[in-house]
């Protein structure tokens, strides 16, 4: 179970097919497959919608056509003020730009066009009785989850005082030991060993375990724990954001420690920087203390309190204050 990782190892979803998302996503939306059953694996290449409104009026210039086709109130009154043969003209060239699926708001019944239509090309014709605004809104959050970038890292994740910090280190190091001394002072647990982390809206790292592992930790010497039989369901965490990083290494006589911490180190996390400190393990430091702290310094920046910037200031103005003071004197 433990194992040492030089490459953390990047994956990102392009595209989920329209039956992936149908089958996930039925009984959330109350969807109905009306149509084109056949064309249940065609690809989604975006995660957006698209309201047609433009290419039903024949414009297709920047259509987005690889990404979910709403029709809302608007486009289906538009279409029914055409009869059946220009419905079927104007939806047979959305057709043909190789939409993936079609989809229906408030319940409304499609019209007899794109029945046809999507028979013909074999494209999901898909209603909801959710409202298009609400609707656009809730799948947007689906579809963000599912293209998220996402990264295996080997490292355990803890919500240390609601900071999510990462513990990372040689395999052997004592990040197990230390995450299980946290748990017991009453810190929660996320994922042990392995941690999987994804990118919400391109600003956030959200870290969780898999669902195999979940609530489980190995402990040298003990073997496989389960955290939550031990110390309850409040030390268990589903998923918790990134802002954090704690490094373990080994400690040798003349080795560079950090004595002021006037300089912030990143760690890159699908290509957000994330705060960074090193500690150096040698006998007698409690580790777990020294990272709960760690974790408290940056919950107070993250307030705008910087403890090693306001003592340099400090520092600073008393120099300062004892240069004028010697003036006087001279």
């Amino acid at each position: 179970m433990k194992t040492d990782s030089k490459k953390d190892l990047v994956r990102s979803k392009e595209s989920i097919s329209v039956e992936e998302l149908y089958e996930h996503c039925k009984k959330r939306f109350q969807f109905e497959l009306v149509a084109g059953h056949d064309g249940l694996g065609k690809i989604i290449g975006e995660k957006s919608l698209n309201r047609p409104a433009l290419a039903l009026t024949g414009y297709f210039r920047h259509f987005a056509h690889k990404r979910i086709q709403l029709f809302g109130a608007g486009e289906m009154a538009y279409l029914r003020d055409h009869s059946d043969e220009q419905q079927r003209d104007i939806i047979t060239r959305i057709a043909e730009k190789n939409i993936p699926c079609m989809m229906v708001s408030r319940n409304l019944a499609p019209t007899k066009g794109m029945l046809e239509v999507a028979k013909a090309y074999a494209i999901p014709l898909i209603r909801t009785p959710c409202k298009s605004k609400d609707f656009s809104a809730e799948i947007a959050l689906v579809l963000e989850e599912y293209f998220a970038p996402r990264v295996a890292v080997h490292g355990t994740l803890l919500d240390i005082k609601g900071i999510g910090t990462l513990l990372r280190g040689k395999s052997g190091v004592g990040k197990s030991e230390c995450a299980l001394k946290l748990i017991q002072m009453g810190q929660s647990l996320v994922s042990d060993d392995l941690t999987y982390f994804k990118l919400v809206n391109d600003q956030a790292v959200v870290g969780q375990s898999s669902e195999l592992s979940r609530g489980y930790m190995e402990c040298r010497g003990l073997g496989i724990i389960n955290i939550g039989e031990l110390f309850g369901i409040r030390s268990i965490r589903m998923e918790k954001r990134l802002d954090l990083v704690v490094t373990f290494t080994e400690w040798y006589p003349g080795m560079d420690e950090e004595r002021t911490g006037l300089e912030q180190h990143y760690y890159p996390v699908l290509g957000i920087s994330i705060p960074h400190v090193e500690i150096p393990v040698k006998p007698g430091r409690d580790m777990a203390h020294l990272v709960e702290v760690a974790a408290m310094v940056q919950a107070l920046k993250l307030i705008g309190h910087n403890s090693a910037d306001e003592f340099n200031q400090r520092l600073i103005n008393y120099m300062q204050e004892s240069s004028k003071e010697k003036g006087v004197e001279g």
